[in-house]
Order: C-alpha cells, then sequence, then structure tokens
C-alpha cells in the first residue's frame, strides 16, 4: 500500500502491516473502514487488506491491516491489460458481498440527496466568483438539475452492491499482475453504476494521465436501466466536482491551473449526450 501520498488519515506503513490513525470527530469512518475490510477479507480475501486489529473505543482510533503489494494506478497511463485487472477487482468487489449480508450494511455516504444538497448550498458561494467558462457550465448542470427528477431513490431494477464510495486512482493497487482496493472510508450500501461514475469522474482519472473511460466501461454488462443511471450520475458527480474545483485556492492550489475550466468542458461534454450514451 502505497497510497500514503493522497491519504486524508496518518498512515504508517510498516513492512508487513499498515496502521491508519483517523483524526478526532472520524468515528463513523473507521468504523465503515473496519466493517469493509471485514466484509472482504470474509467474502472476497486478497481483494482488500485483511483486517489485523481495531481500537474504535479510544480517543484516537486506530485501524491496523496488512501491507499490500502494489502501486497506486492514480498518474499512471494504464495499459489494456492494468484497466481490465481495474474492472476485474471492482467487479469482484461489487458482487462480493450476499443479498443477507448487504441487507445489513448502511448506506454510503455521499448518496445524491446529500450531493445535490451540497450543490444548492454551495451555489451563492462559488457562482460569482468562478471565470465565464465554468459559470457557463455551472448553469448549465443547475439547468439540468432541476429537470432530471434525480433526487429520487435508486431506481428498484438497480441492484444494490457494496461499493467503496471513492473513485480515487490512488486507492487501486497494480502489483503487476492484478488490481486489489484500499481506503474504504466512504464505503457502504451502493450501487454499480453510481460506483462507476466514482471512477469515471473523479478528478484523479483524468487531470494527469486520462483514464480509458470507454474501454473501462465496456468490461461491464450493465443493463439499459444501470446506463441510463450511469449517464445521469456521471453528470451529478461532474457538477459536483466542478463546484470543487472552483473552490481551489489560487495562492495554495491543488490542481493544475485552469483544472476547473477543463472540468467545465467535461460536464458540458456529459450534459449534451443522448441519455443512451453511456461511454467516453
Amino acid at each position: 500500500m502505497t497510497s500514503a501520498a493522497w491519504s486524508t488519515h496518518a498512515i504508517e506503513l510498516n513492512p508487513h502491516s499498515v496502521i491508519k490513525r483517523f483524526r478526532r470527530g472520524s468515528r463513523d469512518e473507521c468504523e465503515r473502514e473496519w466493517r469493509a475490510l471485514t466484509l472482504l477479507s470474509a467474502y472476497a480475501p486478497g481483494l482488500a487488506p485483511a483486517p489485523l486489529s481495531a481500537d474504535l473505543a479510544a480517543e484516537e482510533l486506530v485501524v491496523v491491516m496488512s501491507r499490500l503489494p502494489g502501486e497506486p494506478l492514480r498518474g499512471q497511463m494504464l495499459s489494456e491489460q492494468q484497466l481490465k485487472a481495474l474492472a476485474v477487482a471492482t467487479s469482484e468487489m461489487y458482487a462480493a458481498v450476499p443479498a443477507d449480508a448487504l441487507a445489513k450494511i448502511p448506506a454510503r455516504p455521499g448518496q445524491q440527496h446529500e450531493l445535490i444538497a451540497k450543490i444548492r448550498a454551495w451555489t451563492p458561494r462559488a457562482r460569482p466568483r468562478v471565470s465565464t467558462e465554468v459559470g457557463k457550465a455551472m448553469d448549465h448542470g443547475l439547468k439540468w438539475l432541476a429537470c432530471a427528477g434525480f433526487e429520487h431513490a435508486t431506481p428498484p431494477n438497480v441492484p444494490q452492491v457494496f461499493g467503496p464510495g471513492d473513485g480515487n486512482l490512488a486507492n487501486y493497487l497494480w502489483d503487476g499482475s492484478r488490481v486489489r482496493i484500499v481506503d474504504f472510508e466512504e464505503s457502504g450500501l451502493s450501487d454499480r453504476p453510481f460506483e462507476l461514475a466514482e471512477i469515471t469522474e473523479h478528478v484523479a482519472s483524468w487531470v494527469d494521465q486520462p483514464l480509458d473511460v470507454e474501454m473501462f466501461l465496456d468490461q461491464f454488462d450493465l443493463s439499459a436501466t444501470e446506463r441510463m443511471r450511469l449517464l445521469e450520475s456521471r453528470r451529478l458527480l461532474a457538477l459536483v466536482w466542478l463546484f470543487l474545483l472552483s473552490f481551489d485556492d489560487p495562492q495554495r492550489p491543488r490542481n493544475p491551473p485552469r483544472t476547473a475550466e477543463r472540468q467545465a468542458a467535461r460536464l458540458s461534454r456529459l450534459l449534451d449526450r443522448g441519455r443512451r450514451a453511456v461511454q467516453g
């Protein structure tokens, strides 16, 4: 596991184990991490770190897990082999947890209704301060959102799965033959299209070395309903990322110059697509 450069928590790497120390007030994140490691150890051993120990009652919450080999996929130009291995790993995770266990898992944070509420709260602060390009894309996205009916629950014929809730490619480790997955602070009950959109629309999938989205999504056999939900989920998450990137401090930027403008163009392309087009 070598994704500590992008971690939001303190990570201590040992030869055979990883100690993850959570900030004060991060009990939910810690509990989700431990639950995910325990579930995947039972139902998909080897896909994620093995849970070794946890202190969920201490003031400083700690999870100890096995250390996995491999390098993060973030920042790499992925080969066809790596991209297919990424799809295999995600597919294994989505299918791993059986229905009876899945029914006991809480919904992951960052559901669509939560994201929509955040967008509406951000708009008065963000819209007046952005560039013309970004503002035009925001307006386009907000107009779509007002008409999309996307505040309703997941369609009933979209199967629920266990999802990590974070599409950052830094959390997917390539060891030369397979991909393994780390970082489950945001994990929980989800659905496959929403989780795939988390990967394709995360800034890590395009700001450095672009993920081949078409080839990646071609690895999944999605129903017509899932394809429609994937496009809508990609649009929503692209709009969320546009707002997030617009808040980047120009004095201490976390991303290259004009990343928000690039995201504005990405969102506009997604919004201009036909509802049946879900790739690219």
